[in-house]
């Protein structure tokens, strides 16, 4: 049975009717950011003395976290969707449009926010249970465990929800463009 999200489109327009599908075998552009960097990880968590006082660049961070995130979902959430290979989606509107906003605010280039249908797996978990990726691997397995339990952060913010989905996903309505909403 499928289910409606909304999405905020980021890296390229989407047109009403494409179909994306995201499983074992095809992957976001997470993945590939990610992954340029495998060799990197691998090698600091090999010889960590080696990076002790390097500083990470922001990639880095990310790739290291993403990793310890694919690592605890195969052992302990092997039905959850994977973060490198799903669709950041918003159960609501106002969700979306929270997430478009905050998008602008990082001078992220935005292009639509589109409604979809999701024939697949989703979960949905608070944003602010993401972390920095560091050197030690024990911690960024520990933080993993973290956001994949979905509870609410401890951090004393308010959540930040996000859903990722996969599976099969087709655009059904573009709702924002150019800065003009749709009426629903």
């Amino acid at each position: 049975m499928s289910k409606t999200y909304y999405h905020v489109v980021t890296e390229r327009p989407m047109e009403l009717g494409q179909e994306i599908i995201f499983d074992e075998n095809h992957f976001s552009g997470v993945y590939e950011r990610v992954y340029i960097l495998f060799n990197v990880v691998e090698d600091i968590y090999s010889n960590p003395d080696k990076y002790k006082n390097a500083e990470l660049d922001h990639h880095l961070k990310v790739a290291l976290r993403e990793l310890a995130l694919e690592e605890v979902r195969k052992k302990k959430y092997p039905n959850y969707p994977s973060r490198l290979a799903s669709l950041y989606v918003s159960s609501s509107l106002e969700e979306a449009e929270s997430w478009y906003n905050y998008f602008i605010s990082l001078g992220r280039p935005i292009f639509q926010i589109v409604k979809v249908s999701v024939d697949g797996n989703s979960f949905t978990g608070d944003a602010c249970n993401c972390f920095d990726g560091t050197i030690d691997k024990n911690y960024n397995l520990e933080q993993a465990e973290i956001y994949w339990q979905a509870n609410d952060n401890t951090k004393g913010k308010n959540p930040v929800y996000e859903t990722i989905v996969d599976g099969k996903i087709k655009v059904i309505e573009i709702i924002k463009e150019n800065d003009k909403i749709k009426q629903i």
